[in-house]
């Protein structure tokens, strides 16, 4: 059984005991989660998406960790003028390993 759920703005394809890396979620790690935000629940060839989906379905996961994601580097120069602009950003990520799947 899979599902495909929405958080932090992105769309993710899930199964029981996956384990990835989300945007950051309140919590410490332990913490159970729930997504309600459910956009389709498959299972082979039954799929149920959008309308057909009981408002009932949730997702529930763990959270195992907070960490942040690698150093980027936005570096703006403009040609023969003396100006560049260096600025570096982390991003922070959840890392999550879903328990159940119930629709």
């Amino acid at each position: 059984m899979y599902a495909v759920i929405k958080t932090g703005g992105k769309q993710y394809r899930v199964a029981k005991d996956d384990v990835l890396t989300v945007e950051k979620l309140d919590g410490d790690a332990g913490a159970k989660i729930e997504f309600t935000e459910v956009l389709l629940v498959g299972s082979g060839d039954d799929v149920k998406v959008g309308k057909s989906l009981p408002s009932s379905a949730k997702v529930t996961a763990e959270l195992v960790e907070q960490t942040r994601g690698p150093k980027l580097i936005a570096f703006k120069k403009r040609r023969r003028k003396n100006s560049r602009r260096k600025r570096g950003h982390r991003q922070d990520l959840s890392k999550i390993r879903i328990t159940g799947i119930s629709a």
